[in-house]
């Protein structure tokens, strides 16, 4: 349910597993998510160690997650309708050059020795605003870049970019964080320059656009599509609520430091074990999609995602701890998987933008504000309690989500209900203007 930031859609064969790297423009964009995910992995594991370092105080961990969340809700109606406006490639495009001067800014802070977290809040602050625009427009761009029949395949290759850089990015965060504050700063610069690079060899993609002025209507259509769509309200609805609480990841330094009594390679070992579960799962689902039952799937992991919550925060055991963590990662990639393939396939690509970028404020409420949740918690009663509480109500939402949307539980196949639900919009968009080169 994190990020981040992936099903059945279209059965997919097995031979067909990299049916969207035939599309060179897919494989640009690929890699430039995958190389800006690992940048921004080793920066947020170095930072939660640093800071936890200079005050040893759980709610200033809690901050660093409410301080990135915060730009994408009082941007939603900007971010969004950016992304259907404007060219796609060029809003992550800028945005990946800011995140870049924020690793470059970085690097000078460990340079000079920070003695308080503050500096380091206002280049987070900078981080959630870029990352504010690039998530909806990053989103938003995959349908552009491959046909609709290789989407599905396109959004599991895209969280095992993600999930890929979760594993790998937290663990040399940790080591290379264990050579000098600095290194992971200047590794991660590298990485974001890099991304750049690729990002900048996708060509201009096409874009639905309706040339509209921007009303209030158009800004809060995603909004109102999003309301209006029960499935796609109960499903991104459902992930908020269940990581809102059932969220640990902000406390992992307070569990390596003091429960676990481990240094930055064990922090690093502990973030990156939710990926590894998510990796396998992914790879799972790029090459066996949920062609049965995907609604009921949903709610079970979310249930499975709870209980392994519960289990890490009692957890004394580095060993128990790990695999805790894996399930976890393991059940939240089922629980994403069938999200992003409703949301990416029942929206209209000229809402798509918008849409996602409301998908967007709801992980960024439970990721970033579930951070925050975590960290005042734990200053509050301590942190086992806190993630023990959190996992149990991750249990009861999955209870009260599964009566309170019947027809999300009862899904069956994703690209067959979607498509039955969207033809009556079918009809109306056939009669809107035809798709034109985007800006970018």
């Amino acid at each position: 349910m994190h990020q981040p930031e992936t099903h059945h859609a279209i059965p997919l064969l097995a031979e067909d597993r990299f049916a969207a790297f035939r599309h060179r423009p897919f494989t640009y964009y690929f890699a430039a998510r995958f190389l800006s995910s690992f940048g921004l992995q080793i920066i947020s594991v170095s930072v939660g160690w640093q800071i936890y370092d200079l005050t040893r105080d759980p709610f200033d961990l809690g901050l660093v997650g409410l301080i990135q969340f915060m730009p994408a809700l009082v941007l939603l109606l900007f971010t969004g309708a950016a992304a259907d406006r404007y060219g796609r490639r060029t809003i992550m495009l800028i945005s990946e050059i800011v995140i870049g001067l924020c690793a470059a800014a970085f690097v000078y802070f460990a340079w000079r020795g920070l003695t308080s977290p503050l500096p380091i809040f206002a280049v987070l602050l900078v981080i959630g605003i870029a990352r504010a625009f690039f998530a909806p427009a990053s989103q938003s761009l995959a349908p552009n870049l491959v046909p609709a029949r290789n989407l599905p395949n396109a959004i599991a290759w895209n969280s095992t970019s993600w999930q890929t850089a979760t594993i790998v990015g937290p663990v040399a965060g940790g080591l290379l964080y264990g050579l000098g504050a600095m290194v992971p700063y200047l590794t991660a610069f590298v990485f974001l320059a890099l991304a750049i690079t690729a990002l900048a060899l996708v060509p201009p993609p096409l874009q639905r656009s309706r040339g509209q002025a921007q009303s209030w209507k158009a800004l809060v259509a995603g909004f109102s599509y999003v309301r209006n769509q029960k499935i796609v309200l109960g499903a991104i609805s459902l992930d908020m609520f269940a990581v809102l609480l059932g969220g640990a990841i902000a406390l992992m330094p307070v569990f390596a430091r003091d429960v676990l009594d481990l240094g930055p390679w064990g922090l690093g070992f502990l973030r990156a074990s939710p990926g590894i579960g998510a990796i396998g799962m992914a790879i799972y689902l790029a090459s066996r999609p949920i062609r049965r039952h995907a609604g009921r799937a949903m709610f079970i992991a979310v249930g499975v995602f709870g209980a392994a919550t519960m289990v890490f925060g009692l957890s004394k055991s580095l060993p128990l701890t790990m695999a805790a963590l894996i399930v976890m990662g393991a059940s939240d990639m089922i629980s994403v998987y069938v999200r992003q393939s409703l949301v990416q396939l029942w929206t209209p690509d000229e809402l798509r933008g918008r849409v996602s970028a409301v998908n967007m404020v709801f992980i960024g409420a439970s990721n970033e504000l579930g951070e925050f949740r975590a960290g005042l918690m734990a200053s509050l009663i301590g942190p086992i309690a806190a993630v023990v509480i959190g996992g149990a109500g991750t249990l009861a939402v999955a209870l009260a989500w599964s009566f309170g949307f019947p027809q999300l539980r009862q899904i069956e196949s994703l690209d067959k209900d979607a498509e039955e639900s969207r033809a009556a919009l079918r009809a109306e968009l056939d009669r809107q203007p035809k798709a034109r080169p985007g800006p970018g």
